[in-house]
């Protein structure tokens, strides 16, 4: 049984995070933890453009070498997205337990000590899509299809409701008509749609093969 952990979201404003890697998937990894407010120093030997030009700004520091143990002191994460080195992997998760910090490695999840669900982001809302690694690919393919979902205008409601709040927190001091207020600005609001599944999985579940 594939685990599916427990889901949580972190506080890493001001923390020391760690970003092993210089390529596309680092330079993701960075934005995200940039967005946080999360102090971020990247280690590896080159960069690519979007890292180089992050670094150029002072948004991240930059070890321009091969990752050290050292590395990661004082750190609270560390990710790392050097693909296909397990002997790596495995020696960073064992770090991890000597020096106590939370390491995730690229597609490599028994080595990793928490996971990285696929992110839906629209304006303030935050949603995490997990398949507990069953399929990062359908995870990814979730997400995505969320983001066309909620749409600009979802973006622009959300915004809205944002504002109702905190007019309604300054200037209704019944805490009952607060709660009916913000109750009433959601109701109605619903979700609906199909799934629509691959040929793949329809020849599978067809009679004689489940």
């Amino acid at each position: 049984m594939n685990n599916a952990g427990f889901q949580i979201s972190l506080d890493l404003y001001g923390r020391l995070c760690v970003v092993i890697g210089g390529e596309d998937e680092a330079a993701h990894k960075t934005c995200l933890l940039l967005d946080v407010g999360a102090k971020v120093t990247v280690v590896n030997p080159t960069l690519n453009v979007e890292l180089r030009k992050l670094t150029a700004a002072g948004k991240v520091l930059h070890r321009g070498r091969r990752f050290r143990s050292t590395d990661t002191h004082g750190a609270f994460i560390v990710l790392n997205t050097l693909p296909d080195d397990q002997a790596f992997a495995k020696s960073l998760r064992a770090l991890s337990e000597e020096e106590r910090f939370l390491v995730w490695s690229m597609d490599q999840p028994e080595l990793s000590n928490f996971m990285m669900p696929a992110l839906v982001r629209r304006g303030a809302l935050r949603m995490a899509i997990s398949t507990g690694g069953a399929s990062p690919a359908l995870a990814g393919t979730l997400r995505r299809n969320s983001e066309e979902i909620f749409d600009d205008e979802f973006e622009k409601y959300l915004d809205w409701l944002g504002s109702l709040r905190k007019d309604v927190q300054a200037n209704e001091p019944s805490a009952e008509k607060r709660r009916a207020r913000l109750k009433s600005a959601v109701e109605g609001f619903r979700l609906t749609g199909t799934v629509e599944y691959p040929a793949a999985w329809l020849e599978q579940k067809a009679p004689g093969n489940l």
